[in-house]
């Protein structure tokens, strides 16, 4: 699985594709045809060593934006003034906002129409919401691919060049914290956790809804103890954690 994955993205550079949109899509198409050509045991060791791999890559490349995002002679070579800095900021974080919404709630609302007659749970408008805002991050790919396209090995002379890495440099550091930082309210807000009272027997209901499903991974453990989804004890076990590597790990 590594080596297809691999074997696309090297097909994509050496015709001057990109590699990043290749190796995507690469993925979607290994996840309905080889992973299920391959054992469990493997499935799982997979999903964990390419969420590790993830993991580590990602730290990396944000290590690399922090040290370059010191980096002097590059602010120096944009040539741009405060002012000029400032507004390009405002349009790019615009443009972010209008783009994603662009898509998240014509798509919304064109999936609650097709599943209209199904016994599928629409879309809420709060749900929407949330996703409009979960994918305002801008973040390694952002970086990646900026500085692919204009820099040579990280380094760039050309003004304009110059500009573009130090906006997205800008852009990516004000999306993650502000926008990451206000996430978990946001959700806590929009989608209230309900909690269900134990019945006279002692034992907890739980909850196996869609919503509890979709906000299980922002709680932390002092969150999810209380809230019957049985999250602590899937995190001490090991079976639980086999089944659900996601929301364990």
């Amino acid at each position: 699985m590594a080596l297809m994955a691999y074997l696309s993205y090297m097909l994509a550079e050496l015709l001057s594709l990109s590699g990043i949109l290749t190796v995507f899509f690469c993925g979607i198409v290994m996840s309905h045809y080889a992973w299920h050509n391959v054992t469990e045991s493997s499935r799982i060791t997979t999903r964990h060593i390419f969420a590790t791999l993830s993991f580590i890559a990602e730290t990396f490349i944000f290590l690399y934006v922090g040290m370059d995002a010191l980096d002097m002679d590059k602010w120096k070579t944009t040539q741009a003034s405060f002012k000029t800095s400032i507004g390009i900021f405002g349009v790019i974080i615009s443009l972010i906002l209008l783009g994603r919404a662009a898509f998240v709630f014509p798509l919304s609302i064109l999936s609650n129409f097709m599943s209209g007659n199904s016994e599928k749970a629409p879309i809420t408008f709060k749900h929407q919401v949330v996703i409009w805002w979960a994918g305002l991050m801008r973040g390694a790919v952002s970086i990646a691919l900026a500085y692919n396209q204009f820099t040579f090995s990280g380094v760039t002379q050309d003004p304009v060049h110059a500009t573009i890495i130090t906006s997205t440099i800008v852009v990516v550091f004000f999306t993650t914290l502000v926008f990451g930082f206000l996430t978990r309210p946001m959700i806590s807000a929009m989608l209230p956790q309900h909690r269900h009272r134990e019945p006279a027997g002692g034992r907890s209901t739980g909850s196996n809804s869609p919503k509890d499903e979709f906000i299980l991974p922002f709680l932390g453990d002092e969150d999810a103890s209380g809230s019957g989804s049985g999250f602590v004890q899937a995190k001490r076990s090991i079976s639980m954690m086999l089944e659900r590597p996601i929301h364990t790990v």
